[in-house]
């Protein structure tokens, strides 16, 4: 584990901010005294080492840099350190051939090979090294890859490798084990023979550490797996993933009484898919004797069911989608056509009607994107940490305006509420569609409820709303409506699914609640009886921390230019919108340069040009993100502006919901007055 020592770039002085985030081995680093070493003081260093070991001293994998295909000079992070043994105070720095001088011969037509281009990745292959222990053969598991400079010269290696010798071991006397509890078996088994081969329920001998010991004949008929593709592995490898932990706690139990009443749970065949076996299991001596039957016709009839009802809401989703989607664009390209015709007619005074209906649809295109992203989970998010009380009585006014003056609306907030997490206009929008819902559940008038409360979910609870246990904050709305039918509340959260009349609603308001609570780390439940209104309930998890303030005046003023000199990076995939970017970037007086992938833009970064303001998309071809391009790029740039332009939340973006100072993000699509005021806001500050 990575410690506190030298984590933040801010406790390191300017030139030394690359070495950043590497714990001890940073420390190691800086602890050497490099005036009389070939490379010379750290903070000299060629920038391809300096990023290179940026990236080393924050990998969580075991990882080594050999510099230089002459001097080979070893550095290596501190998930390495074990590996090391006798040479971890002295081998940071110091050249390959000394660290590791008991293992060259091996080493070096393999390096070699690496720097001519033939990288290979080796799995536990055999070396014979000094250890704690003295000269023992160890075990290894690695894999090279070269790091090129400017010109495209290899400069280094990076090498990913893990000592697996206690593996390899252990897999030998696994084996050896193995045959030998094969032999016992056989010997002692030799009367059960018959019944072993000719029985109709799957049989199985499983040794004390949870390995297949022997298998009757019934597993390659009902599973297709042979005996030989199964003993020796753990029958945890064949369970159902959703299974699995509740498979493990009731076989444990069977060292203190026998298995008799069937546990059924799901079990991999061969060709994929897995199908439910019922099992009883005993001890006997330090084995588990298990047998299992296949389980009822009832049981893959409900599983088709099931399957079938999940095709039917993609089935609907994509009609639905195709629908809404050829609207909007028959709007759009419609609009677009008479536009032209108006404008080679001369009548350009009619052409702001259709481009006011071509941005209406886009509008509105855009707002069913948005709904699409909260409902599968994708949306970007700008969570803080807020008081659910404040929010919701902020609301009231609102709410109460928009469900008209039949309705009566109240609030009501527990004192002493707990603080969450969360994207605070995306909680409004979501409090928002459900009081909509509940007064189109009321046409004759009623009642509207908004409560919140302090949840403690136990491991019941948890296992019953399908959310991990713990503590949260609830936002719950109910209504004295018509309620719902139990068929209904199955498909409420299914998207484009609503009973509303045709033509007065998308189907997406609950769809979307339930993905943006769910990518927010809660959950959504639906309480109602039909006569007796509705509840639901945004379960939200609590976080340990004060309520966050947001006082920033809205930005009301004219569309902020550049300065002169000003240079703005653009790194975007799509031709046309870094077209449109850079025509509104002139217009603002800024200079625009264009790179189209990550590498193009790292090379523009790491060039000496100006650059005020990096803005970038965070997908890009050619296996370099955005986010990994701006970190790359803030190694010899630590104070670069950059503004992330996204669809959706990659998880290359944040780091635990949060950007570093300097960074901001803004959704596509975005209107180009907001750019031009967060262009201006990064670079101002």
């Amino acid at each position: 584990m990575v410690s506190h020592a030298y984590r933040q770039p801010d406790e390191l002085p300017r030139g030394l901010r690359f070495l950043a985030g590497g714990g001890e081995a940073t420390r190691l680093i800086l602890a050497r005294d490099w005036t009389q070493h070939p490379l010379g003081p750290p903070e000299g260093w060629p920038t391809e080492l300096k990023t290179s070991l940026s990236l080393l001293l924050n990998s969580p994998e075991s990882m080594i840099l050999s510099w230089g295909r002459e001097e080979l000079f070893f550095f290596f992070n501190e998930t390495y350190f074990p590996l090391l043994g006798p040479r971890l105070s002295w081998a940071m720095g110091s050249p390959f051939i000394e660290v590791w001088a008991d293992g060259w011969a091996q080493a070096k037509p393999i390096i070699e090979d690496a720097f001519d281009g033939r990288s290979q990745r080796f799995n536990d292959l055999p070396w014979k090294l000094a250890t704690d222990r003295g000269e023992q053969e160890t075990w290894w598991t690695f894999s090279y890859s070269r790091v090129l400079d400017a010109e495209g010269d290899v400069c280094a290696l990076f090498i990913f490798t893990n000592e697996t010798t206690a593996k390899v071991r252990a897999d030998t006397a696994l084996r050896d084990l193995n045959a030998s509890l094969e032999q016992q078996v056989a010997e002692r088994t030799a009367d059960r023979n018959l019944a072993w081969q000719i029985s109709q329920e799957l049989l199985v001998v499983v040794a004390p550490g949870g390995s297949f010991e022997a298998v009757n004949p019934l597993w390659t008929e009902l599973l297709g797996w042979t005996e030989s593709e199964l003993v020796g592995h753990q029958f945890a490898e064949f369970v159902h993933p959703d299974d699995l932990a509740r498979t493990r706690e009731v076989f444990a139990g069977i060292f203190e009484r026998p298995l008799k009443q069937a546990y059924e749970y799901r079990f991999l065949h061969k060709n994929g898919h897995h199908e439910w076996f019922a099992w009883t299991a005993a001890m006997e001596g330090d084995k588990v004797y298990a047998s299992g039957r296949r389980t009822t016709h009832e049981r893959l009839q409900a599983e088709q069911l099931v399957q079938a009802q999940k095709m039917e809401a993609v089935g609907q989703l994509t009609g639905g989608l195709a629908h809404a989607f050829n609207n909007l664009l028959a709007g759009i390209s419609g609009s677009l056509e008479l536009a032209e015709q108006r404008i080679r007619q001369g009548r350009v005074h009619e052409v702001d009607r259709y481009l006011m209906a071509a941005q209406g649809a886009t509008k509105r295109a855009a707002a069913l994107t948005h709904r699409l992203l909260a409902f599968s989970r994708r949306q970007t998010l700008a969570p803080r940490v807020i008081d659910v009380n404040e929010l919701a009585g902020g609301m009231v006014e609102l709410i109460q305006r928009t469900v008209g003056p039949a309705i009566a609306v109240e609030s009501v907030g527990v004192a002493g509420l707990w603080s969450t997490r969360v994207d605070p206009p995306q909680l409004e929008n979501a409090l928002l569609n459900l009081c909509i819902n509940a007064r189109d559940a009321m046409p004759d008038g009623g009642k509207i409820t908004i409560e919140t409360a302090n949840r403690w979910i136990d491991r019941d609870g948890a296992r019953q709303h399908d959310m991990p246990e713990g503590q949260y904050v609830s936002l719950c709305v109910s209504d004295t409506g018509t309620g719902m039918t139990p068929d209904v509340i199955a498909k409420a959260f299914d998207p484009f699914f609503t009973t509303k009349p045709l033509g007065l609603g998308t189907g997406l308001g609950l769809s979307m609640i339930y993905g943006f609570a769910k990518q927010s780390g809660g959950q959504v439940r639906i309480y109602s009886e039909v006569g007796e209104g509705t509840n639901v309930c945004i379960y939200l998890p609590r976080h340990l921390g004060e309520a966050e303030r947001d006082d920033t005046p809205p930005d009301l003023g004219p569309r902020p230019t550049g300065q002169a000199g000003e240079t703005i990076l653009i790194v975007d995939d799509e031709p046309m919108l870094r077209m449109l970017v850079t025509d509104v970037l002139d217009e603002l007086g800024y200079t625009a340069l264009e790179a189209g992938d990550g590498a193009g833009g790292l090379q523009v970064l790491q060039s000496g040009a100006r650059v005020d303001l990096l803005i970038t998309d965070v997908g890009l071809p050619g296996g370099m993100n955005g986010r990994q391009m701006a970190d790359a790029a803030r190694v010899t740039r630590p104070g670069l502006k950059v503004l992330f332009i996204t669809g959706y939340a990659e998880n290359a973006l944040l780091n635990n919901g949060q950007l570093e100072p300097g960074m901001s993000v803004l959704t596509k699509p975005f209107a180009l007055d907001t750019l031009a005021a967060r262009i201006r806001e990064l670079i101002a500050t």
